[in-house]
């Protein structure tokens, strides 16, 4: 009983060392030809394993093309001009009030203010100046005269002198005169308040009978024709917007207007690093209201790019946004980049070479330096 696993054992040990040590004689002895992979050299069969162990990235070659000639902002519209109209000096309001709303013209009365003692002191610093005008003319008589009789030798020098000096007083005494006339007659002027240009009220002008100090509110006037659409631009937007260009704008109702870039600020918004635009368009019929949203497309410098997929950006270690580039010898390299404006499609770049084969799938996964499988997307 014990010799038939002995056989058996030796019949397995044969079949081994036929199958592993004399395999291509076993083969031809069963009629199986040996398969190319099988026969391969030793060198053959080692180099597959190390092609197989590279790393599969799908690239896709993005060109560099012009951006759209365009910048869209979101903004709002604003008065072109508002100012509060203040008092210049107290008294009591003796103009009927004007309503909020109201369309007032430049030079238009909007508060009158009770002159009070002012007439009175008109009347005074006139009559002072009447006082010293016939000074000055009584002092100028008595110079000519003075002046003659001493040339013919029936006065003394000093007497001249004395008259001279009396029309220099006199002439002070008129300058002093006029001061006088013009301080009452500008604070009387200050008594009417009016309108700097033309605009609406925006809120009622002072009522009747009510006590304004000095540097109180009359009234607040807006301009709303032209009327400006105010919109930031980004870092990378500003400096593609000039003075000058064309611009459009959809407001919040739907009505479509145009005008031009009339300011484009220097110095940024500290909160959102953002630059302030404005666009000045017309509003003849006083439509556009002040506050409304607006999205403004502004006409562009041109400038050229790359359109990447989003998912394609990458940081590298330092924080740096960038792109994973294969080169020609399939070796992966890292290439910082600026966004440009995003798209529906991705993002506008800058940055890359004119022609880049852009790693779209996988790129998180290498490193610079790295030889990798390529697959390049859009080919069989």
């Amino acid at each position: 009983m014990r010799v038939v696993p002995l056989i058996t054992a030796a019949l397995v040990l044969a079949f081994l060392y036929l199958l592993v040590m004399q395999r291509d004689a076993l083969m031809a002895f069963v009629g199986v030809e040996a398969s190319p992979v099988e026969t391969a050299p030793m060198g053959a069969a080692a180099a597959a394993p190390v092609e197989d162990a590279l790393f599969t990235v799908v690239v896709e070659r993005i060109t560099e093309r012009d951006l759209e000639s365009a910048i869209v902002l979101r903004g709002r519209t604003a008065a072109s001009r508002s100012v509060e109209v203040r008092a210049q000096t107290g008294g009591l309001v003796t103009s009927q009030p004007r309503p909020r709303g109201a369309l007032v013209s430049a030079g238009e009365v909007l508060c009158q203010l009770d002159p009070g003692t002012r007439a009175a002191q008109m009347s005074e610093a006139q009559a002072r100046l009447s006082e010293a005008r016939a000074r000055l003319s009584e002092a100028q008589i008595n110079q000519t005269t003075a002046t003659r009789l001493a040339e013919e030798g029936f006065r003394a020098q000093n007497t001249t002198a004395t008259a001279d000096a009396a029309v220099q007083a006199a002439l002070a005494g008129v300058e002093a005169a006029n001061a006088g006339v013009e301080a009452a007659s500008t604070e009387l002027d200050r008594l009417t308040i009016a309108a700097p240009f033309d605009g609406l009220l925006e809120v009622n002008s002072a009522e009747i009978g009510s006590l304004m100090q000095s540097g109180g509110l009359c009234a607040t006037v807006i301009q709303l024709d032209p009327m400006l659409i105010v919109g930031y631009a980004a870092e990378a937007q500003i400096d593609r917007l000039a003075d000058g260009a064309l611009a459009g704008a959809r407001l919040s109702n739907g009505r479509e207007v145009q005008g031009r870039v009339t300011f484009l600020a220097r110095a940024s918004d500290p909160a959102t690093r953002t630059f302030r635009v404005e666009v000045t368009v017309p509003n003849p019929d006083l439509e556009i209201r002040d506050g409304m949203s607006a999205d403004i497309l502004v006409a562009a410098t041109a400038t050229r790019g790359h359109l990447v997929p989003g998912s394609a950006l990458t940081i590298s270690d330092d924080g740096t946004l960038g792109l994973r580039l294969v080169d020609e010898t399939n070796h992966t390299f890292f290439q910082p980049v600026t966004v440009l404006r995003d798209a529906p499609q991705g993002f506008w770049v800058s940055g890359l070479p004119a022609e880049a084969d852009v790693v779209v799938v996988g790129q998180e996964y290498v490193t610079d330096g790295i030889e990798v499988r390529v697959s390049r997307r859009g080919e069989d």
